[in-house]
């Protein structure tokens, strides 16, 4: 069983206050050094073989769909939304920023539950971050879905764009960031914005990620 107050500790000590380039409006705790953080979580729970700390770090899908977000508020005013694989929480923090009436950051992660929990009290919004694998629950209930660069593995991709696709044909609008990762959907998608992210060398191959904002057709 996780346990909060240590998790919330553990990314309060082990990460800065940082703006992401794309989205300085927003403040997050992240990482500096990928590798450190995840031997630093590892040692904290004293196992190996847990996830990458995903949540320590502005991704450039989440990037771009914060600043599309928070440059189009009318696509979540009003809206109770889900953040799908939230990570930090940034995607979340705009669209509450953008006048969502709720949102819900979705993570099975629980250092990304503390830090997403954080990171909303230091931008001054309130956001839910259940325990709850919504991969198995469902997005029912949600009027919009926002799932930043959630295509990075084949396993991942394969539970997600049906998820995905299932909300939207209950009615949610869904839009999702992708910077072209490797199992991106070859067909059924349409861009809707482009975005020049900048990104740190501890994560990508390279300063500048063209990152598209899609949605289904």
């Amino acid at each position: 069983m996780s346990d909060p107050s240590r998790e919330s500790a553990f990314v309060k000590r082990e990460t800065r206050r940082a703006a992401p380039p794309l989205v300085p409006e927003i403040r997050l705790h992240l990482a500096d050094e990928a590798m450190d953080l995840w031997q630093a979580t590892e040692a904290d729970l004293g196992r190996t073989g847990l996830p990458p700390p995903f949540w320590a770090f502005a991704w450039a899908g989440g990037q771009a769909l914060a600043r599309h977000v928070l440059d189009h508020p009318e696509i979540v005013r009003g809206a109770r939304v889900l953040d799908f694989a939230a990570g930090s929480g940034l995607v979340a923090i705009a669209a509450a920023l953008a006048g969502a009436r709720e949102v819900v950051a979705a993570e099975i992660d629980p250092y990304a539950r503390a830090a997403i929990l954080i990171n909303a009290t230091d931008n001054g919004v309130t956001i839910a971050a259940p325990d709850v694998d919504y991969l198995d629950h469902g997005a029912g209930g949600f009027d919009v879905v926002l799932a930043g660069d959630v295509f990075y593995e084949r396993p991942m991709a394969a539970r997600v764009e049906p998820f995905l696709r299932a909300a939207q044909g209950a009615g949610a609008a869904v839009l999702f960031g992708d910077p072209g990762r490797a199992y991106l959907p070859a067909a059924g998608i349409e861009p809707l914005a482009v975005y020049d992210v900048p990104v740190p060398r501890a994560i990508e191959d390279r300063d500048i990620r063209t990152t598209r904002v899609w949605r289904f057709i």
